[in-house]
């Protein structure tokens, strides 16, 4: 089965009165392009968490987050009360040395607006516990993006299914048109010198004109190489994921198939089945971007 590049997933757990949440999205690229956003206490783990990614997911533009919320109580900034008192003391030092007044109803403000008095405390040090409890996070943020692309790709596949098979359908119905129109070119082309009185024409000569003219508007070729494209696509998509490059590759081949048949036909009938063929192999090719 092919997995989508497509997938989201999420996942938290509560550690020591604070919420880690793990998030995780992809959509299609060509190769593994990954962007992260790590709360400081973990960044020390940053190139284990994207060694992780990477060889899990392979391929596709992809956004990592990992952070941590606190409840109410643990919330607020607090006030590093050895700064404030520090600043409290030089500045009753300076009104007192240089005779000024003492600040009145700014007092409060203004030491608060001083730099490090407000700080906000994070743990310097990761320890293996609540690391633990991170990872384990991750990991299930991955394997949901991972059921997720799962899920997209059943669904491209069934679609692609869908695709192949109305392209092969088509594929039959040129048949009969293609037979007939070897008898309506014999019989313009007789027609057309029946219509001048005067024209003498050899007409061995002209049987072998007419075959090697229908010959060069012969498309058995270009049908049975059509059929056997359309039988590797589905072939491919069967034996696994990792093959979008290659059923772009076998899509891009059927393209020229198709685009040789049409060039040869040259009849309307067989001209808006050409038609149709190419409306449901761009949509297959719109949608195999997406595929791992």
């Amino acid at each position: 089965m092919i997995l989508s590049m497509t997938g989201y997933g999420k996942a938290s757990a509560e550690f020591r009165g604070k919420k880690i949440t793990a998030e995780i999205k992809s959509v299609n690229s060509k190769a593994m392009d990954l962007q992260t956003r790590i709360a400081p206490i973990y960044r020390e783990k940053e190139m284990e968490l994207r060694s992780i990614i990477s060889t899990t997911l392979e391929r596709g533009k992809v956004d990592f987050s990992l952070y941590i919320e606190r409840d109410d109580a643990n919330a607020a900034t607090p006030i590093n009360r050895p700064v404030l008192k520090s600043y409290v003391d030089q500045i009753r030092s300076l009104v007192k040395d240089y005779d000024l007044a003492e600040p009145a109803e700014q007092w409060v403000p203004t030491l608060l607006r001083l730099p490090d008095v407000l700080t906000k405390s994070e743990v310097v040090e990761l320890s293996e516990e609540e690391w633990v409890v991170a990872r384990e996070v991750c990991d299930k943020a991955i394997k949901a993006l991972m059921d997720f692309r799962e899920q997209e790709g059943a669904a491209l596949q069934k679609k692609f299914a869908e695709k192949i098979a109305n392209i092969g359908a088509l594929l039959q119905q040129i048949e009969p048109f293609e037979k007939a129109r070897v008898e309506k070119i014999r019989a313009r082309i007789v027609e057309g010198l029946e219509a001048i009185p005067e024209a003498q024409y050899d007409k061995n000569r002209l049987e072998q004109e007419m075959i090697y003219y229908i010959e060069k508007l012969d498309i058995n070729e270009e049908k049975q190489r059509l059929a056997n494209h359309l039988r590797y696509f589905t072939e491919t998509m069967e034996n696994g994921h990792g093959q979008g490059k290659k059923l772009g590759f076998i899509a891009q081949e059927m393209g020229r198939e198709i685009n040789t048949t049409g060039s040869k036909s040259n009849i309307a009938e067989m001209q808006n089945i050409v038609v149709k063929m190419k409306d449901e192999l761009e949509q297959i090719k719109e949608q195999v971007l997406n595929v791992m």
